[in-house]
């Protein structure tokens, strides 16, 4: 469980420091690759609370 709130913690990170670095910059590729990243963190998030539901139930 640990390793999946570092994940998402991380993967948030990444995501706001790549839109930070697309707001300095104006360079796209910051833009995509944030969203890409945040596309990710969600996708983590949703397998974790996925794993703790789970886990509840059984």
């Amino acid at each position: 469980m640990l390793i999946f709130r570092w994940l998402v913690m991380l993967l948030l990170l990444m995501a706001a420091l790549s839109f930070a670095f697309y707001l300095g910059t104006g360079k796209v590729h910051y833009r995509r690759w944030s969203f890409l990243t945040l596309k990710w963190s969600v996708i983590a998030g949703l397998t974790f609370f996925a794993v703790l539901f789970l886990g509840r139930m059984l």
